[in-house]
């Protein structure tokens, strides 16, 4: 691919599509959760623990993950760690199978290890993509190239719920599960056939065009503005895994929808989070480039309205009395919260040119720690002030999450 002032829109495509496979086999048990927690008598807080094994996988491994992608580039990573998705998520099944059927005390355990091994083979997916994006995409396109990778969290989440619930009803947890795995192998399949793209040949910010390797901002992962762009991220992380996680089960237990009528409201959300994410990027990409706003304001003002927006949602969804009405509510609120992507990453790559996967990494890791710590403690805190606390408490994280970018910026660059 060379620099022609166009998005590389194949490659865009495929690292989508490649995270859209990974998330499938990422959240495909949150769907199947009911059944398995009638199946093994798991309560609401061992289930929580079993979501919380994926992320500390994923969450410790975001950096060293990142890493590995500069070091090796998104194509050979990708292309590798496909493999290893529909590996893992094909073996999990055994658990309480047959002659692995070893009791509640050792099941729990197992599907700890089997998630905590695929969060680890999932840690490389958006540090890897976000390196392969700064290398082979224009920087003025960069939002809505991060947007549309990362509608991967819509799409995955919006196909996981009605695929594994039809296929789980009829037969079984374990065949939906395995069939759930089937995308990352198809992707495995395609990555063989791929060639590393050629990378661009300049790199125009959105003020000015520098020659390639291109600077690197030396302070960049030191600054201010990298800390604050790592806890904003923290928390959207934490508001966000709550849906990632538990949405389903809330329909389901808290507002008493159907198994197939909650995994298809379920959807909504991320049927929504299909058109916000990269819509937020295109935004934000927009505002970046134009005289009014500039490269600072231009890149606040979609984190600044989309989680300040889903911070008032959540807090509607959660006190309203109608189980529609807070579907609805908590659906738009999962759009806003995620709208607020594409920004994210590419003013991380503002803030860390030429570090963009270890960059990625430590900001993804942020993100996934809020992430670990939301699906076990929200039961918690729902268990001793309820539900609707619990989402007040997570609304009020989102605002405070969006007021952190008032003291985010671009880092000046240094040759």
């Amino acid at each position: 691919m060379k620099s022609t002032g166009r998005m590389s829109w194949p490659i865009v495509i495929m690292l989508s599509a490649t995270a859209t496979a990974g998330y499938i086999c990422r959240v495909n048990i949150s769907t199947a959760a009911p059944l398995l927690m009638k199946e093994f008598g798991l309560t609401q807080i061992q289930m929580g623990s079993i979501f919380s094994s994926f992320l500390l996988g994923y969450a410790l491994f975001q950096v060293p993950s990142g890493i590995v992608s500069d070091r090796f580039g998104a194509r050979r990573v990708l292309a590798f760690v496909t493999w290893l998705w529909a590996i893992v998520s094909i073996v999990q099944t055994i658990v309480g199978w047959g002659p692995f059927n070893m009791g509640l005390t050792l099941s729990i355990p197992l599907f700890m290890i089997f998630r905590f091994l695929l969060g680890i083979t999932a840690s490389p997916t958006y540090p890897a993509s976000a390196q392969g994006v700064s290398k082979w995409i224009l920087p003025h396109y960069q939002g809505r190239a991060n947007g549309i990778v990362i509608a991967s969290i819509g799409i995955g989440s919006a196909l996981a719920p009605p695929m594994v619930s039809n296929i789980m009803i009829k037969l079984g947890w374990r065949t939906a599960l395995i069939a759930s795995a089937l995308p990352a192998l198809i992707i495995a399949l395609i990555w063989l056939k791929i060639k590393e793209p050629v990378q661009t040949d300049i790199y125009q910010t959105e003020d000015r065009t520098i020659p390639v390797p291109g600077p690197v901002n030396k302070n960049g992962l030191k600054s201010l503005s990298f800390s604050l762009l790592t806890l904003s991220y923290t928390l959207q992380g934490y508001v966000g895994y709550i849906f990632v996680t538990w949405f389903y089960l809330y329909l389901v237990q808290e507002r008493h929808f159907g198994l197939l009528s909650g995994a298809w409201m379920s959807s909504l959300p991320w049927i929504l989070s299909i058109i916000s994410i990269p819509a937020g990027g295109w935004i934000s990409d927009k505002l970046a480039a134009g005289r009014f706003f500039g490269p600072v304001w231009g890149r606040r003002i979609v984190p600044l309205v989309g989680m300040a927006a889903a911070g008032i949602l959540i807090s509607v969804g959660a006190h309203t009395g109608s189980a529609f009405m807070a579907a609805i509510s908590l659906a738009f609120a999962t759009a806003f919260i995620l709208c607020v992507e594409g920004p994210f990453w590419a003013m991380m790559m503002r803030i860390a040119v030429g570090k963009s996967g270890t960059a990625g990494g430590i900001m993804n890791m942020g993100s996934n720690v809020g992430g670990l710590i939301s699906p076990a403690l929200t039961p918690v805190i729902a268990s001793l002030i309820g539900w609707e606390n619990a989402l007040h408490v997570a609304a009020g994280l989102a605002i405070f999450g969006a007021l952190l970018w008032l003291g985010i910026k671009p880092i000046p660059t240094t040759h």
